[in-house]
């Protein structure tokens, strides 16, 4: 069946005049959007009693703040056009120009003011010569030297074996994991570098050299042969949600805000988001369900049907909006191929977020924020972020001498005793080490007195990352899918981690499943 042609019976060219959509995260509400626009009657079905997803809200000392993603990649246009059409265009602001630090074992460190994932556009900039140290930065710099060949040869690549293959073992460990594990809570080794930066290897094949590459593509002009990086993830996730905004709907906070990186933010939080767009479809007619989990769904003559609790919902098409492995459960009953597509669930990831009166944190010791590297003793936290010093507008509303600081937990990555069973798991033991990590990050003391509101957000097994080999995987899940005619899968695990590749993606699956 050709897809938009309908449920089995339909006549040919036609759409379903009814859809149910699996999910009220991001990419659930962005797609019942587009059905609606298409005319489509639409029915949302959320499990739990918000929406959003991963770009959320909670209240901590009487301020309204982001508990997930706080800002958005700008090299593509997709989220600033979203926020023009919901009215927000005005509210789209820029970070405070500030460096971040990266903590390394023997101390913080500036980390590269441009780059991809870390990786240096100039192993020669100051602030890189002062991380990598001199004989750091002479191999990084054989880069330039080294055949176009040397890492882009392989069909799959991991974002480390290129990193060390062409700017050396130091480029690595003192910048791009930290970077990658605050961003994907990934272990470097893992993690596929076509899926995070796209048309990096590209470049690499086309200017010579990853520095030029790199260079390249911060600029928005990737290799020819690479991937359009409107479609996929954001290129440059430069810096980690240190505050831990799991991505499930892939949604990526990028935490610390180094200069020259490309993101932006909504005046008030990025939460306010999906409260325009909530209003919109409402407007449109949308029915939005929350409290109402799927228990199940199946193929009918019509379409579909989907049970949640005592309630059936029927109609013509589907969209399964939830994390990867709860989708797959939910479909193997009707395309059992899918059963061995399932993923793994991400780690667990816990955002600590304090709100502080130390007037010692006016001058913003640490920029917007640090980053670790796994292997930083006595640090539990992976990334922190100075939300005060990020954002001027949050800082206006906290006036001098009280700050926002958001600490995340949960890096996925063994290797470095990080998941351990040892590590902080109940509220008090997360507060305990917030304030343990936060006064040595900070270089500046910060005690329970100091603290005015506190709060932990948990994020079980919601940020997916793509692991070598992701591409060919969500191509076969989504041609499975895609087979039907009247189904569509959406999502991070699909899209990539990043609020710019959730809604990029999402209405152009939306409009494949239209026809």
């Amino acid at each position: 069946m050709e897809p938009g042609a309908g449920a089995p019976g339909a006549p040919a060219n036609t759409v379903p005049k009814t859809a149910v959509v699996v999910g009220g995260g991001i990419s659930g509400l962005l797609a019942a959007r587009e059905l609606a626009r298409a005319g489509v009657s639409t029915t949302v079905l959320e499990a739990s009693g918000g929406w959003g997803g991963c770009v959320g809200s909670h209240t901590v000392a009487g301020l309204t703040l982001d508990s997930g993603a706080e800002s958005f990649a700008t090299r593509c246009s997709a989220v600033a056009d979203l926020a023009a059409e919901l009215g927000l265009a005005a509210q789209i602001v820029a970070p405070n120009p500030r460096g971040a630090w990266v903590q390394l074992p023997e101390g913080p460190r500036e980390l590269p003011r441009t780059g991809v994932l870390g990786i240096p556009a100039n192993p020669w900039d100051p602030e890189v010569r002062r991380t990598l140290g001199l004989l750091g930065t002479l191999r990084a710099s054989l880069d330039a030297l080294l055949p176009a060949s040397l890492g882009t040869r392989n069909e799959d690549t991991s974002v480390a074996a290129l990193v060390r293959a062409r700017m050396g073992r130091r480029v690595l460990e003192r910048l791009v994991a930290p970077v990658v594990g605050g961003v994907h809570s990934a272990d470097p080794e893992v993690l596929d570098v076509d899926m995070v930066a796209p048309g990096l290897r590209a470049g690499i094949r086309e200017h010579g050299s990853l520095a030029a590459a790199v260079t390249a593509l911060r600029s928005g002009a990737p290799g020819r042969g690479g991937a359009d990086s409107s479609a996929r993830p954001p290129a440059t996730p430069a810096h980690p949600p240190a505050s831990g905004a799991p991505a499930t709907a892939g949604v990526t906070d990028p935490g610390p805000q180094k200069a020259g990186s490309a993101v932006a933010g909504l005046r008030g939080g990025m939460f306010t988001l999906v409260s325009a767009l909530l209003a919109d479809l409402r407007r449109r007619g949308v029915t939005l369900l929350s409290n109402t989990p799927a228990g199940s769904v199946e193929r009918t003559a019509d379409g579909w049907r989907v049970a949640a609790g005592d309630t059936a919902y029927d109609a013509g098409l589907l969209v399964i909006a939830v994390e990867g492995p709860a989708a797959v459960g939910l479909l193997t009953a009707t395309l059992p191929e899918l059963a061995r597509r399932r993923p793994g669930a991400g780690p667990d990831v816990s955002l600590v977020t304090l709100v502080v009166d130390l007037p010692q944190l006016d001058d913003a010791p640490r920029g917007t924020g640090v980053l670790v590297a796994p292997q930083s003793p006595g640090i539990q936290a992976k990334a922190l972020t100075h939300s005060t010093a990020k954002w001027g507008w949050l800082a206006e509303r906290t006036g001098p001498g009280t700050h926002v600081v958001r600490l995340s937990y949960g890096r996925g990555d063994t290797r470095h005793g990080v998941q351990g069973a040892g590590g902080p798991r109940t509220d008090e033991e997360l507060f305990d080490a917030a304030l343990r990590d936060a006064s040595t990050l900070l270089s500046v003391p910060v005690t329970a007195a100091d603290v005015v509101g506190r709060d932990v957000v948990r994020w079980a097994g919601a940020l997916p990352f793509a692991s070598l080999g992701h591409q060919r995987r969500v191509a076969e899940v989504r041609g499975i899918c895609a087979a039907d005619g009247t189904l569509a899968v959406v999502g991070g695990w699909l899209a990539g981690n990043g609020l710019a590749a959730i809604v990029a993606d999402t209405p152009r699956q939306v409009r494949t499943l239209l026809g």
